[in-house]
């Protein structure tokens, strides 16, 4: 990967996990207020920017897979 392509690709994955840390701050805010689905709910997007800031960028097998 280049490096002018580096820099896009760990600035998402930055974003997405200062939105992650939101949501769960979010989550545990709406919990400690007795709002339970609301926490439940913001707990599910921490955890779905968490599992796409791991998925940024390119893959290990995408890199290793032979060629037909």
């Amino acid at each position: 990967m280049q490096a002018s392509q580096q820099a896009p690709v760990a600035e998402r994955r930055e974003d997405l996990m200062r939105a992650a840390a939101a949501f769960s701050a979010s989550a545990e805010q709406a919990a400690s207020s007795g709002e339970i689905e609301q926490s439940a709910r913001d707990i599910l997007r921490s955890l779905d920017c968490e599992r796409r800031a791991g998925s940024v960028g390119p893959q290990v097998m995408q890199l290793i897979k032979p060629r037909n």
